[in-house]
């Protein structure tokens, strides 16, 4: 019944166990109760042999009746504690399971579905927290139950008691025998689920685009496909688990027949009295639900042994980025403060996933401190993976990358991000108001350093005429939101942090050349004293940056100001040239 995918909930079983403790010392005093009231039955039958005295089956009717309550509180604190402390365990579980995710690197999430993570984190942890509420709760109960029932039949009748041991052995192997069934069906169902989610998950976030393909009885079929194969699961799952139980009652009710045989028989030679003989099918009769009990309880545990092996999976995935050995101290770090932006690289290479990838050579760069960069260059040249390696969202080789002469490796992580402002190529919004996404890397919204940042962003105009401004929300991924006006507002949300290093890759892709230019107005004033990183495909974006690279097959081909770069005739010159061609052919039309 137990596996060893459900060992990682020892630490929070402890952490709870004073609760725990409490709980099952109601749960024993419930099943303590629960065994009075035969022996009060027992008495009160055997005391119809004389004359029959109504005030003593008064007497007992009440003393049944006051058990009954009091069993009653009992479970009901029993449950309300063992159930409560399983929900604050899946409360901790859940939140250190999306703490972990929160370290993992992108590389994971390449890799892994969102979908299939969702699944993860709702159902496959319900199941889990179900082994931890009523799988234990019902499991020890059973022990308990079992034990004292069992000992006060061999108390009233030991022959009788082992006779109803029989069926026993058989009960065992049925348990057995269909455990590794169960547990193989539930895994197989759980990971259906997860892969229909992932389906779900998807088709809804490019729901645009299935729309415009007419995609839709696609989708559908395909979809109903997915749930086809669940359901197929679920049901070998609901064959194995109704095989399962009638079993289990079968086998328990063969006890309760040989003790009606046997001990009918015992009851008309006079070996014990009718008292015993009904207290003892009575105790039999209340072992009849832990049995049953028991077959759920093992379904339980096997489908949260499942669900606990597909979340380790999560929490055993090592973040491939994180703080080493090698990461400077709180302290030597403070004494460093604060850092000026100046990059090197030196010598840099860098491989996605071994030699036969290679995606930077050779890259040796230096940018002072307060100075901006300007990056160029085809598409898959490597201009995004070396923005990239500054924030260390792809880890670069020891020594070959420096801020302030620090390799950043050395540099905690999170004060190497929280020096950094970057602006990816696709901008993400979360569904959340204007003001929420501008103000996500500030501890609070400040709406002057959100008005500000909306300032040089040129969004003010736009945002106030929203039908609640910065209050207004944007939707999943800023889809009420134009392409422009979401990288505009991710723009806004890097200057709001007030960085020490800006990254921009390529950020104004979707904002036409007059916004272009109203935003670099204001980003000159801000970016004054600050290091600033830029990739464009437009030269207009970057010919007033201090410096300029071009950027070819992962090599620095070229380099220099904007003027010093259209004498060399090279690359850039060339592509300088056709971009002044296609603004002359577009003023002509």
């Amino acid at each position: 019944m137990f596996n060893q995918n459900l060992i990682k909930l020892k630490s929070y079983i402890l952490a709870y166990r004073r609760q725990l403790s409490v709980g099952l010392v109601f749960l024993l005093l419930t099943n303590i109760v629960s065994l009075i009231a035969p022996l009060i039955l027992k008495y009160a039958i055997d005391s119809l042999k004389g004359p029959i005295d109504p005030g003593l089956l008064i007497k007992c009717a009440a003393a049944i009746l006051g058990v009954t309550i009091i069993q009653g509180i009992f479970r009901y604190y029993m449950r309300w504690i063992l159930i409560g402390t399983s929900r604050r365990i899946e409360y901790d579980f859940r939140n250190d399971i999306f703490a972990h995710l929160q370290t993992l690197s992108r590389s994971y999430f390449i890799k892994a579905k969102t979908g299939d993570i969702m699944s993860r984190l709702t159902n496959d942890l319900n199941a889990v927290r179900m082994v931890l509420g009523p799988g234990i709760m019902h499991l020890v109960s059973t022990l308990i139950l079992f034990i004292s029932a069992w000992g006060l039949m061999l108390y009233l009748n030991w022959k009788l008691a082992l006779l109803a041991l029989i069926p026993l052995p058989v009960l065992s192997l049925i348990i057995r025998f269909l455990t590794h069934r169960l547990y193989t069906c539930s895994e197989a169902g759980q990971s259906q689920l997860a892969k229909m989610s992932a389906f779900a998950q998807e088709n809804l976030s490019g729901i645009r685009s299935i729309q415009a393909y007419v995609q839709e009885r696609a989708q559908i079929k395909q979809f109903q496909q997915q749930n086809q194969e669940y359901l197929k699961r679920n049901m070998k799952l609901a064959h194995v688990w109704g095989f399962f139980l009638p079993l289990m009652m079968l086998t328990s009710g063969l006890g309760l027949v040989i003790v009606i045989w046997m001990g009918g028989r015992q009851v008309m030679s006079g070996e014990i009295s009718l008292g015993d003989f009904v207290a003892f099918s009575t105790y039999l009769a209340l072992l009849t639900f832990p049995m049953m009990a028991l077959g759920w309880v093992v379904n339980l545990f096997q489908r949260g042994s499942a669900a606990m092996g597909r979340i380790n999976k999560i929490l055993d995935t090592a973040p491939e980025i994180s703080d080493t050995a090698q990461t400077l101290s709180a302290n030597e770090f403070g004494a460093l403060k604060p850092l000026k932006g100046e990059i090197e690289f030196r010598n840099l290479s860098f491989f996605y996933n071994g030699p036969d990838s290679q995606v930077l050579s050779g890259i040796n760069l230096h940018i002072k401190a307060g100075t901006t960069l300007g990056i160029v260059g085809p598409v898959g040249s490597g201009k995004s993976t070396l923005l990239n390696l500054i924030p260390r969202i792809f880890d670069p080789p020891a020594g070959e990358l420096f801020i302030d002469g620090v390799d950043i490796r050395s540099i905690p992580l999170d004060e190497l991000r929280g020096m950094i402002g970057y602006v990816p190529q696709d901008g993400f919004l979360f569904s959340a108001s204007v003001a929420g996404n501008i103000a996500h890397g500030l501890e609070s919204q400040d709406m002057q350093k959100i008005q500000e940042a909306a300032a040089i962003s040129q969004l003010t105009r736009e945002v106030e005429g929203f039908s609640q401004g910065y209050d207004t929300l944007v939707g999943e991924r800023g889809v009420t939101l134009s392409g422009g006006q979401r990288q505009r507002v991710a723009l806004a949300r890097a200057l709001a942090i007030r960085p020490r290093i800006l990254i921009l890759d390529d950020t104004f892709s979707n904002i036409d050349v007059f916004t272009e230019g109203e935003i670099l107005k204001g980003l000159l004033p801000f970016i004054k004293g600050r290091t600033c990183l830029i990739v464009s495909h437009r030269i207009s974006t970057i010919q007033w940056t201090d410096h300029i690279i071009v950027l070819t097959e992962g090599k620095i081909t070229e380099t220099g100001t904007h003027q010093q770069l259209i004498k060399q005739a090279g690359t850039y010159a060339k592509l300088y040239q056709r971009q002044l061609m296609l603004e002359k052919l577009e003023q002509a039309k």
